[in-house]
């Protein structure tokens, strides 16, 4: 399988940032068993599946966006894995939302 690559912009502290995603990390391990590895502080692998896929991911934080790329789960569903990423991080990345909103709204 190929790679498929996304970026996800945003206008949040990298710290926050970083809080953010920790908690969508955490409901991606709870809810499909994927694993999650930061490499430093501002990126992380992830491995598991997802819905049956296989993924295998990771991802970078910058100042003005999270970038990244994994496994391309073929042309019948990429559009709707880039898709369900872009929204579950833009979810996060709200700045209209506090952290304990995000918690609270993940599914």
């Amino acid at each position: 399988m190929g790679t498929m690559k996304f970026e996800v912009p945003h206008n949040l502290p990298k710290d926050e940032v970083k809080k953010r995603v920790e908690q969508l990390l955490q409901y991606w391990g709870s809810k499909y068993g994927v694993k999650s590895d930061w490499q430093g502080e501002e990126g992380a692998k992830l491995a598991g599946k997802v819905m049956g896929i296989n993924l295998d991911a990771s991802f970078v934080i910058t100042d003005k966006s999270i970038s990244g790329e994994g496994t391309d789960p073929g042309m019948l569903l990429r559009n709707q894995a880039k898709t369900y990423i872009q929204k579950k991080f833009g979810a996060v990345l709200d700045p209209s939302k506090s952290l304990d909103q995000v918690k609270g709204n993940l599914d």
